[in-house]
């Protein structure tokens, strides 16, 4: 697509070289971040379960604190790689960079922790 602005890129919307992109990077965090793939294989797990029995409002909450917690995993990897890829010695900027980008990811963990832990508890009541 045709960045207006800075005058690149090739003409046209292209929707579907879009979507390649999108599972591209999806497919890359989950097959070297083992951080994401943990958590979506413990995520579609609950989500089944929820599934099975029927608790929309579950499965909803389950796949917007999974989506949460990827998004901020996925933005912390790759400022964690733009990071090492600018200044590969360390450097204490850098570090407070790092450090609040994993700060992110911790916030967005604790509350998918929550969520999963409540909806697990369910589901093992449920189980019972």
């Amino acid at each position: 697509m045709r960045h207006k602005f800075l005058g690149i890129g090739e003409p046209g919307y292209h929707p579907w070289k879009k979507l390649r992109t999108v599972f591209s990077g999806l497919r890359y965090a989950i097959i070297y971040d083992w951080s994401v793939t943990w958590k979506l294989v413990l995520s579609a797990i609950l989500l089944a379960l929820a599934y099975a029995f029927r608790e929309w409002i579950d499965v909803l909450l389950i796949l917007l604190a999974t989506a949460f917690v990827l998004v901020a995993e996925i933005f912390n990897s790759a400022i964690e790689a733009m990071c090492d890829f600018v200044e590969s010695r360390e450097n204490p900027k850098i570090k407070v960079i790092k450090d609040m980008a994993a700060a992110a990811v911790g916030i967005a963990m604790a509350v998918w922790l929550a969520v999963i832990a409540t909806e697990a508890s369910e589901v093992l009541r449920a189980l019972s």
